[in-house]
């Protein structure tokens, strides 16, 4: 009796197709070992940006007060120059609501010195020309007269040259006088009326050497009093010059404190312009880290972080050191974002999904303190546009595009442990 259970349970009496599928798979095994291959790195990264003013940016106090009003909260969207908060004045030398109106009197009153001293300065240079006036006449009289000393004595000189020629004559007529006298050729009268002539003429060259001498003693007390003319209206302008001088140091001096009580003034004015804190730029308000009114913030302290709204995304990735020579400065990059579901053939990236097209712009030739290697990649233009929905910070695979090889040779290199592209075939001839 046949069983149908044994011939159902057991095929002994039926052909075998286990030949016939080992040579399909063989083939199709063959085939694929042929199929091309997409050599590539992967690494890991984070979302960044490229421009410093689109990352988060910190709110600092810019001086230190306390919190007397909040005008948004924490996520609120801002603009660029909208008030976060205001802050009231904590410094006892800031405090006087009429600060900057008594500064000003403080320049008013400097600006009163300093023309005080200009005319102060006026009034010397008007004494100092009337001075200078007053010295060039007295000196000019002083010539003048020295001239006509000069004169005198030149005609005193000449009258005692004529002197001297009588002198000659008489003394001669004298001598011969005296001479017909001894011998009695003449009276005693005749003789005596010829020695008065002669003493006559000895006394008039006396007067005339007087005359002479005193004339010489005026021309020098007159050079006297012309020096001392000199001498003192040089005291009288040194003294007046040195007023002056003073004076204008006075002016120098006022015009650096009204310059400096002017900045003070400024830099008041600026003060109370920073008592709000402005959003430096659009977008978003986090991580606000003060809370109620009151609270004293001091210089440069953190009150939050804005995050901008329009960011330019790019991905930071950090490469090993032995994957970096395999990098260029224009390759294709695969980028899969954390949170967006992606199915990566990395052999076959044409026929992944979910993945983002990008570009290597720059590879850092320092490494990091992680020990890797950070390089850059962007968005390409030429492909679809990364999503919106990516954030600063956020994680992302980077999958670096390298040659097309045949699936055998990605095998045995792997086997072999070789790294991608590392030898390269020299086609170039040999030259004799």
């Amino acid at each position: 009796m046949e069983l149908k259970s044994f011939n159902t349970i057991y095929h002994i009496n039926r052909d075998s197709r286990v030949m016939r599928w080992f040579f399909v798979f063989l083939v199709v095994g063959v085939i694929i070992l042929f199929l091309p291959w997409t050599q590539n790195v992967k690494v890991n990264g984070t979302v960044t940006t490229l421009y410093q003013d689109q990352r988060p940016q910190q709110l600092n106090s810019p001086i230190p007060g306390k919190i007397e009003k909040w005008f948004v909260k924490n996520g609120d969207f801002v603009q660029k120059g909208d008030t976060i908060l205001k802050l009231a004045e904590v410094k006892d030398e800031y405090l006087d609501p009429n600060l900057i109106y008594r500064s000003k009197e403080q320049v008013d009153a400097k600006k009163g010195v300093r023309d005080y001293y200009r005319a102060k300065v006026g009034t010397a240079e008007n004494q100092l020309n009337a001075l200078q006036v007053a010295k060039d006449l007295k000196i000019s009289q002083l010539k003048i007269k020295l001239r006509q000393l000069n004169m005198k004595l030149e005609a005193e000189n000449a009258e005692l040259m004529a002197v001297n020629n009588e002198i000659k004559v008489v003394e001669d007529q004298y001598l011969r006088q005296k001479k017909m006298y001894d011998e009695g050729l003449v009276s005693l009268t005749q003789f005596q009326q010829r020695n008065v002539s002669y003493q006559n003429v000895l006394a008039k060259k006396t007067g005339i050497e007087n005359k002479l001498a005193q004339s010489r003693q005026e021309i020098e007390a007159t050079v006297m009093e012309e020096n001392a003319i000199i001498q003192d209206f040089t005291d009288k302008l040194s003294k007046i010059q040195g007023e002056r001088f003073q004076s204008l140091g006075q002016i120098q001096g006022s015009i650096g404190e009204i310059a400096k009580l002017e900045n003070q003034i400024s830099n008041y004015q600026i003060r109370q312009g920073l008592y709000y804190v402005l959003a430096s730029q659009d977008g978003q308000v986090v991580q606000l880290n003060k809370a109620g009114i009151g609270e004293i913030l001091k210089e440069t302290e953190s009150i939050g972080t804005i995050v901008p709204q329009r960011v330019d995304y790019a991905v930071e990735m950090y490469v090993k050191p032995v994957d970096l020579p395999l990098l260029r400065v224009g390759q294709r990059v695969m980028c899969v974002f954390d949170g967006f579901p992606a199915i990566v053939f990395s052999g076959w990236p044409n026929t992944s999904y979910g993945i983002f097209k990008g570009k290597l712009i720059s590879i850092e030739n320092t490494i990091s303190v992680n020990g890797l290697f950070r390089a850059v990649v962007v968005q390409d233009s030429s492909e679809r546009t990364w999503p919106p929905q990516i954030r600063v910070g956020g994680g992302a695979q980077g999958i670096i595009i390298l040659n097309d090889v045949p699936v055998w040779y990605e095998l045995w290199r792997n086997i072999n442990g070789f790294p991608p592209d590392y030898y390269v075939v020299n086609t170039e001839s040999k030259k004799n």
